[in-house]
C-alpha cells in the first residue's frame, strides 16, 4: 500500500529521504508546470520548481496538518514561482505551452465549445493578465484546487480569490469576445 502524502511528510521531517523522494516524484511535474503556467520560462520554472522542494524539505519540521501537503507545497511553489515571474514580468512575454494542462471548456466558456485557435487566444489571454489573477486561475481550473485551498497556497483570504476569479473571467470572456468581434468584422 502506497502512502499518502502526509505519512511521507511525518516520515521525511524525520530525515527519511526517500519518503521525500517519493514526493518529489509526486508533485514535480505538477509544482513545474504551476510555475511554467505563473510566467516563467521552462529554465525559471525548473530553477523555481527545485528552490520550492528544497525549501520544502527545509520546512517540513514546520508542516502542520492543519492543511493538505498538496496545499503547503502548492503554497511554497506559487510564492517562489510568482517572485520569479514578477522579475521578469516587466521585459517579456509568456505564453502557454498547450501541452501542459489544457482548460476545459467548461471551465471558462459554460457548455460553449471551443476550438483550438480560441484555446490558444485563451491561453495568451490568461499569459497576459495579472500575476496573481494568473495563480487564481491556474491553481483554481488547472491544478483543481478549491477556493479554500488556493487561498491558503497564496496566503490569501477566500473572499480575495473569489474576487480574483471573478475578475480574471470578466477580463477573459471581454477580451475573447472582443477578439471574436475583430475577426468577424474582418471576414
Amino acid at each position: 500500500m502506497t502512502d499518502n502524502d502526509e505519512a511521507l511528510a511525518e516520515r521525511a521531517a524525520r530525515g527519511d529521504h526517500k519518503a521525500f523522494g517519493e514526493l518529489v516524484m509526486r508533485y514535480q511535474h505538477r509544482v513545474y508546470t504551476l510555475a511554467r503556467r505563473l510566467g516563467n520560462s521552462p529554465a525559471d520554472a525548473e530553477d523555481a520548481a527545485q528552490d520550492t522542494f528544497l525549501r520544502a524539505w527545509r520546512a517540513l519540521s514546520q508542516f502542520r496538518r492543519e492543511a493538505r501537503f498538496a496545499t503547503w507545497l502548492y503554497r511554497i511553489a506559487s510564492r517562489r514561482a510568482l517572485d520569479v515571474a514578477l522579475k521578469r514580468r516587466s521585459h517579456e512575454t509568456y505564453e502557454f505551452d498547450l501541452d501542459d494542462a489544457p482548460l476545459t471548456s467548461m471551465a471558462l466558456q459554460g457548455d460553449d465549445a471551443i476550438g483550438d485557435a480560441e484555446r490558444r487566444d485563451l491561453e495568451r489571454l490568461i499569459g497576459a493578465l495579472p500575476p496573481i489573477q494568473r495563480a487564481v486561475i491556474t491553481l483554481y481550473y488547472y491544478q483543481d484546487r478549491s477556493v479554500r485551498d488556493v487561498a491558503t497556497a497564496l496566503g490569501i483570504p477566500e473572499g480575495t480569490v473569489k474576487t480574483h476569479l471573478h475578475r480574471a473571467r470578466l477580463s477573459l470572456r471581454r477580451e475573447l469576445e472582443a477578439a471574436e468581434d475583430r475577426s468577424g468584422e474582418s471576414a
